[in-house]
This record gives C-alpha cells, sequence and structure tokens, in this order.
C-alpha cells in the first residue's frame, strides 16, 4: 500500500529521527533521567519561541494550552477583546465566554488579516480591558495577523495582557516573543513542530507572571504556577508525554541540523512562495493576499467549476494526495495545502504535480506543468540568493 502524502494543517508528518527518539524505553518521570531530557528540551526550544523565559510543557492538545492562557490570567466578569479572522479566533471567543468574560469581538472577513489600524480604532473607546487574544496564523484562512504590529498597539493604548494563539505556525514563522512584547504564546505539537498530537507549549512573560500570580484561578490541571513550580525542577505536576518530549528534542536536532531557527523560517517561506505561483501559473485563486500569507498553510479557492469534494477525494484515493477541506462557511470553497515541519521543496513539486494529474483527470484546462514549473522557478531562485 502506498503511504499516504499528508498535505494537511495538522497532523503533519513524523521525521523518521523523531519517530526513533520516541521509540526509546520508556522511563519515569521522576527520575533523573528525565530532568535531564525537560530541562534540554525546554532550554532548546526557546529559540523557536524567541524568549528567555522557561517553556511550559502541558501533556495536551493547542486548545487546553489556550483555555490554560484564559483561565489564568482572567477572572469572570473581566473585559477582554478576542480577534477573530477565522474558525480558530472563533475558539478563543468560545474559551472566553465559556469562563463568564464580557468579550468585545473584533471581527474581519475570513481571509482577511486585523491590520494595526484595524485594533487601534476598535480599542480606542475601550478603557477598562484586561487581555487581548488573538491568533497569529488561521488555520482555516491561511492568514498570519501581524502580530509584531498588533502587540505595539495593544501596549500603546493600555495595560492589557497580550495573549497569542501560535498553533499552527510556531515552528515555521519567525517569533520574538521577547522583542515584540507577547505575554502568552502557546503552540501544539502537531503542526510544525513535527511531532504527534499530544503536547502543547506556553511561554510566559514577567509581567504576565505578576497578573497570574494575582488572579485567584480556578484551574486544577492547567494552574500554570503549578507548572511553573514544577518546571524549576525539571519536572511537570502531572505525568507528561515522556515520549513526545524525547522526540521534542529530536525535533531541536533537526532544527539545529538544518543551521539554526532562521534557516527553518526560510525554507516555510520558500514554500509558501512555490505553493502561492504555482496557484497563479495555474490560474487557481487563493483567498488571502500576498502580504499576509502564511508561511504554513495556503487556503486555495475551488477551481471554477470543479467539483471540490469530488477532486479531493480522487486525489486522496488515485495519487494518495491528502489535502484539508475548508471550514465553517469555507466548506466546499477552498481546500488547505500544509507546509509546515517536516515538509520542503521537492515535497511541494510532488504534490503541484499529482494536483495538476487530478485536473487533467477532471478534465479541467490547464497548461500541462505549468505550475510545477512555476515552483520550481521560485525554489531554485532561492538556491541562487
Amino acid at each position: 500500500m502506498y503511504p499516504l502524502i499528508l498535505r494537511h494543517p495538522g497532523p503533519t508528518p513524523i521525521p523518521k529521527k523523531v519517530e526513533l527518539a520516541m521509540a526509546q524505553d520508556m522511563f519515569s518521570h521522576r527520575t533523573e533521567e528525565f530532568v535531564k531530557l525537560y530541562k534540554d528540551a525546554t532550554q532548546r526550544v526557546k529559540p523557536i519561541f524567541g524568549t528567555k523565559q522557561d517553556i511550559l510543557l502541558l501533556p495536551s492538545g493547542g486548545t487546553a494550552a489556550l483555555e490554560a492562557a484564559v483561565v489564568n490570567t482572567v477572572s469572570p466578569g473581566d473585559e477582554v477583546v478576542v480577534i477573530t479572522v477565522g474558525a480558530f479566533g472563533d475558539y478563543f471567543v468560545s474559551i472566553c465566554e465559556k469562563y463568564g468574560l464580557t468579550v468585545h469581538k473584533l471581527v474581519k472577513n475570513w481571509g482577511e488579516a486585523c491590520t494595526k489600524e484595524d485594533l487601534n480604532d476598535f480599542l480606542k473607546p475601550l478603557s477598562n480591558i484586561k487581555a487581548v487574544f488573538t491568533t497569529y496564523n488561521e488555520t482555516s484562512t491561511g492568514i498570519l495577523n501581524p502580530i509584531e504590529q498588533l502587540a505595539e498597539v495593544v501596549h500603546n493604548h493600555s495595560d492589557a495582557l497580550f495573549i497569542v494563539d501560535g498553533v499552527s505556525c510556531i515552528g515555521g514563522a519567525p517569533a520574538e516573543m521577547d522583542q515584540w512584547g507577547i505575554d502568552i504564546l502557546v503552540t501544539g505539537s502537531q503542526k510544525a513542530m513535527m511531532l504527534p498530537p499530544g503536547l502543547a507549549l506556553v511561554a510566559v512573560s514577567e509581567r504576565a507572571w505578576e497578573v497570574i500570580e494575582a488572579n485567584n484561578t480556578s484551574a486544577y490541571y492547567l494552574n500554570l504556577l503549578s507548572y511553573r513550580e514544577w518546571a524549576a525542577k525539571g519536572m511537570t505536576p502531572n505525568t507528561p508525554s515522556i515520549s513526545l518530549i524525547m522526540g521534542l528534542s529530536a525535533v531541536c536536532d533537526l532544527i539545529e541540523e538544518e543551521g539554526g531557527f532562521s534557516k527553518t523560517v526560510e525554507r516555510h517561506d520558500v514554500m509558501k512562495n512555490m505553493v502561492r505561483e504555482s496557484m497563479k501559473a495555474l490560474s487557481i485563486d487563493l483567498l488571502t493576499s500576498n502580504e499576509y500569507a502564511s508561511p504554513t498553510i495556503t487556503a486555495i479557492r475551488a477551481p471554477e467549476g470543479l467539483d471540490l469534494s469530488a477532486y479531493l477525494g480522487h486525489l486522496k484515493k488515485e495519487y494518495h494526495l491528502d489535502f484539508a477541506g475548508g471550514l465553517g462557511h469555507l466548506q466546499g470553497k477552498i481546500f488547505r495545502f500544509g507546509h509546515m515541519g517536516y515538509c520542503f521543496p521537492s515535497d511541494v513539486l510532488q504534490a503541484v504535480s499529482l494536483m495538476e494529474a487530478g485536473l487533467q483527470d477532471f478534465s479541467y484546462s490547464i497548461e500541462p506543468g505549468a505550475g510545477v514549473n512555476a515552483a520550481q522557478n521560485v525554489f531554485l531562485a532561492s538556491l541562487r540568493k
């Protein structure tokens, strides 16, 4: 049986080195062996976040980390702003409402980013905001919000915490948490971090810790103060995802072997441009503008007159190429091409080639090879720099 070519926004393919690391013999999380593993992995992952703060590891999916960011920093009745540019911004809204917060929603059309002007105008009439929540990379639309600019607006306007969901881009997009003024940044293991699901990573600023310490949270399992206390010992308060932390160490090895995280970011940017130029050459429209395009996932509009569901099913059945469909009101209107983590320009060329074959199977009018040629030109140009 042919292996599945997984070009999803997550879970994503796992490198063999990571699989082998996770297959090591199990040991207790209350041993010096684990302390060494934990301290090494969390220290080495800091450059991916752009922080000197400790990285906390939660045995959970990314959604639990988002919930932890809410329940540890604000209390029922507090006023917060949630910037939503798609389905996962709406996640933050739902979490905040569940905890009884007064939520001011800054809503943009799906496919648009939130600009600094948008946020500045929205915050002007508000005077008692405790936190501003947003997604860095909106998985449902392929939008990368200008987080550095948004952080500046938040801090110029108020003392509110700036809390960012980086689940679908940390590990593939630039992140300078300390320099930009992000107060809490979270991600999950199963996307650009090249791991299976089940591990969340959280970084917290000194300013946010002061707020958390003063906040009488009702959280037990998601109590970040507890995670901080145990992290000082090189451990976690509850049983951790030991195998995934072994894998995380191997992920750090791979990033170092690539030449450091800046090279990893460059690779993702090249793949983004390869996908976008290939679709342009095939006269297939994209959902987002180049200015705010995600380096980890591209949302592609359904080619005119093509039965998208049938086409995606055909690609998976005949060519073992698996894309994600649209979410919410974009279901049936777009598909999403994931190019993050353990993905390289050669993988993009393969996927575009198979896309073209599928289009020809559906008698869709294209110039055969045009998309591959455009993607290849982007890749070759990147090698000449």
